[in-house]
């Protein structure tokens, strides 16, 4: 298998000449926390308070909403940020958005989605889901979806920093490094492994 450039340092390195745009491609990781909290807030209100949805009801809309976060982030991570184009602007964009955080996994500063990829993301999910949804359930459908977003960027963040103890996310961390430090080509599932099973993009049992 091609063995990538991978760099161990801390450094955030610089992407663009722009100051602006390099403020941009950066962040700190309690950021989408600051963003989306109160957002998934709001949703909570309209659908329980506004609306007054049965509370079954909401939860059910809800859970749905977290499971289909599952299979989009993996969707997501090995389709769109792991597709690699031939032509050369392709390959800037893909380093842009996932190819730099394999090549420099230890720059805190690149380990969540900035808002400024993840607003125009999300926004797009939210009229995407309220087009097919029956009316009034995209408030606790997109809750659910956001906050599983929100656990699957704080686990990247923690995978890479923290020393976990306990079995289940000491075997985490090592389904994710697998996929820096031995084959990019699986382990796609970040925050839940359960797709790379299904899929087949698990790593081989030794």
């Amino acid at each position: 298998m091609k063995k990538n450039f991978v760099s161990n340092s801390t450094a955030s390195i610089r992407m663009f000449k722009n100051d602006f745009l390099e403020s941009l491609s950066k962040v700190r990781f309690y950021v989408p926390l600051i963003v989306y909290v109160p957002v998934i807030g709001f949703l909570f209100w309209k659908a329980l308070a506004e609306i007054q949805m049965p509370v079954l009801n909401f939860a059910g809309w809800f859970l749905l909403g977290l499971a289909i976060w599952t299979i989009t982030e993996y969707i997501l991570h090995r389709y769109v940020f792991h597709f690699e184009p031939d032509v050369e602007w392709g390959k800037k964009i893909h380093f842009i958005f996932h190819g730099v955080h394999h090549d420099y996994p230890n720059d805190a500063k690149r380990l969540v989605m900035p808002p400024s990829a993840s607003i125009p993301m999300a926004l797009g999910f939210y009229f995407l889901f309220d087009w097919i949804l029956p009316v009034t359930t995209v408030y606790p459908f997109f809750s659910g979806f956001m906050i599983g977003y929100l656990f699957y960027d704080m686990v990247h963040y923690a995978l890479h920093h923290a020393n976990f103890k306990s079995g289940f996310w000491k075997k985490l961390k090592h389904h994710h490094m697998l996929h820096h430090y031995s084959d990019s080509t699986k382990g796609y599932g970040v925050s839940w492994t359960f797709w790379d099973h299904i899929f087949r993009s698990n790593f081989d049992k030794k």
